[in-house]
């Protein structure tokens, strides 16, 4: 199968970046090192073109019930202007994509979910519409940029008439930006830096990301690949779809029982509510190694004893932390934080310790 490309694949191109095939698609993975723009994020500003990821409007009279039958979270407790974290659920107890739902006006919704998963979730959603709400796939029409990090806010201010600094997480204005009318703000990201996602329409996206990049030189701004989003997610312990969450893992196993709400119906809500009541058997945790070795996803989680109690599901090392830094599932006794587990590496026993989320703790 053909790559497909983001609007500004011939943009990313000509910065140097080092293009991967990424979710079917044609990606900048880095533009100089994964440190240094890791680094940039997370004491700076950075943009990642993530314009590969997938949405879709749900609208009429009858959107709130689909997206309430269809994902975890209650999305009736959503205001005009205000997102929300949440997830598909199969029929089988599994995850069918993890996403964000926007509440855009009464009656209408918009819906980013994982780019790996555009077709599969659009299938899923479709198959489940017996109330005859409106469905439209725009992926192929938006430009996503995350611009990230503690200068994000400063940076972008010359940008728009609009407040940044009252966009609070999870929440997100429609209006003018970088000339251009009509442009999704959101107060979201997936590097806990801060920062805002910029949704615009392709033909407008190389206007609006040259705009970002002239505002935000005297911050020293750089655009970041997806290497850095991949290290910067993973110190905050944030899920990644077909890693650390997919059709195998509960909600309730993956730590994301906080958007599972019982307080409506959704699809499978049964089986569940009763991994939540009866408990389960495995939880994914985050751990920190206590000694020198890079933990890679598929590696044995193993006890003293050298018996398999898990798997790890991400690894890398940490850049802020310089040590190794992973997540995994484990048989639920190991899970509580300080509990010592072990990485098997090779024919190496590395000893890791249960960690609370996040891993990288800014302040500390």
């Amino acid at each position: 199968m053909e790559l497909k490309k983001v609007a500004l694949n011939d943009l990313h191109e000509k910065l140097g970046a080092k293009m991967v095939p990424f979710a079917g698609y044609n990606m900048p993975v880095r533009y100089s090192s994964d440190i240094e723009e890791h680094l940039t994020v997370r004491n700076g500003v950075g943009v990642f073109d993530v314009s590969h990821m997938g949405e879709f409007m749900v609208t009429g009279p009858h959107a709130l019930d689909l997206i309430q039958k269809v994902t975890s979270n209650d999305a009736s407790k959503l205001v005009i202007g205000q997102a929300q974290y949440s997830c598909f659920p199969n029929a089988t107890g599994g995850i069918v994509d993890d996403l964000i739902v926007y509440k855009m006006a009464e009656e209408k919704y918009l819906l980013v979910v994982n780019a790996s998963n555009i077709e599969k979730d659009w299938n899923w959603i479709n198959s489940h519409n017996s109330m005859g709400a409106t469905l439209e796939n725009i992926s192929d029409t938006m430009s996503l940029f995350a611009v990230q990090g503690p200068k994000a806010f400063e940076a972008l201010q010359s940008l728009t008439p609009i407040n940044l600094s009252q966009i609070k997480f999870y929440h997100f204005t429609v209006g003018e930006f970088a000339g251009v009318s009509d442009v999704i703000i959101s107060g979201t990201g997936y590097t806990g830096a801060g920062g805002f996602e910029i949704y615009v329409r392709n033909e407008v996206a190389e206007q609006v990301w040259n705009k970002i990049f002239e505002a935000g030189k005297n911050w020293d701004i750089k655009p970041i690949g997806l290497g850095a989003r991949d290290t910067l997610r993973l110190e905050m312990g944030y899920c990644l779809y077909g890693n650390d969450i997919d059709d195998t893992t509960s909600p309730i196993e993956a730590g994301l029982g906080w958007i599972t709400k019982f307080t409506k119906d959704f699809i499978n809500a049964e089986q569940i509510k009763k991994h939540k009541e009866e408990g389960v058997s495995r939880k994914l945790v985050g751990f920190v190694l206590q000694e020198k070795g890079i933990p890679r996803g598929h590696y044995e989680i193993q006890n003293a004893a050298g018996e398999k109690i898990g798997e790890v599901t991400s690894g890398t090392i940490s850049p802020m932390m310089n040590v190794g830094i992973g997540m995994g599932y484990v048989a639920t006794e190991y899970a509580k934080p300080d509990t010592e587990i072990y990485i098997a590496v090779r024919n190496k026993q590395l000893k890791a310790k249960v960690e609370k989320l996040p891993l990288y703790k800014a302040n500390s």
